[in-house]
């Protein structure tokens, strides 16, 4: 999750009292408060030590054209990749790259999804297809890169678009080219959490030939007014993509807010299956009990979500 989210109040326990600080003065303070958070969190990291566990390799910088800018990606590969040269494995992108695998660089220091140990330890019990999974770090513009439809109240958001042009028509060719992938759309996942869970929605409906799998964790429904319930009602035909959905009960400051993000899941859940989609068959959807909006309760979801987008068999 990026310092500009944590200051905007993306995260539910911090939005409403930072809208009440800014007032009518958001886009100069959102700059303001974003370099000391920065300046915070960085000295926070670096105190930290890095987690990352297994066979990880690092893209520094990579460069999209279409976004005009650069993000690192980091690459997890399964037991046995080296070993056998001629498997291919499928593949799962997932956003907030910086948050998956490694403690040291995650939004909140020390804690990340453990990504990598957890997908370890399924593939070494057979509990999931052996699979690659790659992060894809988010920057300063996250809140823009991860929305379909700009939020008029808040007036950000509404780059999703060339987000995702962005993971098909760069990164994924460049990772098809650098691994061993199975590059067909029912071998291929996209995932994220809050706004990152409203992206990877968005990009796997738009570009169902090229994602078969979706990880739609505690989406941030309520942004532009529920575009993304929109989105999903107006989809001409039900494609064939697996979906998980989730979402904390506790995602919010208080009670009443926490109600309303498991209410905005529970219709946008709705939605997908008025339009066809088969809650357990192809449509999973969860609500963990007490859990927040944070990187501790993602993180204790991620077997969950492996296990269904990936199983050994199926």
């Amino acid at each position: 999750m990026s310092a500009l989210c944590a200051v905007c109040g993306l995260r539910s326990r911090r939005f409403s009292a930072f809208m009440k600080l800014v007032g009518k003065t958001l886009g100069r303070t959102i700059w303001v408060s974003t370099i000391g958070a920065l300046i915070l969190c960085g000295a926070a990291i670096a105190q930290q030590p890095h987690t990352l566990t297994c066979d990880i390799r690092v893209h520094k910088n990579f460069h999209s054209k279409i976004l005009d800018n650069d993000r690192d990606v980091l690459v997890y590969l399964p037991p046995g990749y080296d070993a056998t040269k001629s498997r291919r494995y499928s593949i799962l992108y997932l956003h907030d790259g910086q948050n998956l695998f490694d403690g040291a660089t995650s939004f909140i220091p020390g804690q990340e999804w453990r990504v990598d140990e957890t997908a370890q330890a399924l593939i070494a019990a057979a509990k999931i297809e052996p699979l690659i999974i790659v992060g894809v770090y988010n920057n300063k513009d996250r809140i823009n890169e991860y929305t379909p439809a700009a939020d008029a109240k808040y007036k950000m958001g509404g780059k999703a678009d060339l987000y995702g042009r962005m993971l098909v028509e760069e990164l994924k060719p460049f990772i098809d080219a650098q691994y061993r992938t199975k590059k067909e759309a029912r071998h291929t996942g996209l995932g994220g959490s809050s706004l990152g869970g409203l992206a990877s929605l968005y990009v796997a409906l738009k570009y169902s030939n090229v994602f078969g799998r979706v990880a739609v964790v505690s989406p941030s429904v309520w942004f532009a007014n529920k575009q993304i319930v929109r989105y999903v009602d107006a989809q001409p035909k039900k494609p064939k993509v697996r979906i998980w959905m989730d979402i904390g009960t506790k995602e919010g400051r208080t009670g009443e807010e926490a109600q309303q993000a498991v209410n905005d899941a529970r219709l946008l859940k709705e939605t997908l299956v008025k339009k066809g989609w088969k809650v357990t068959k192809d449509l999973s959807y969860f609500e963990a009990a007490g859990a927040e909006h944070n990187e501790v309760a993602w993180a204790a979801r991620v077997e969950s979500i492996l296990t269904f987008l990936f199983p050994r068999k199926m």
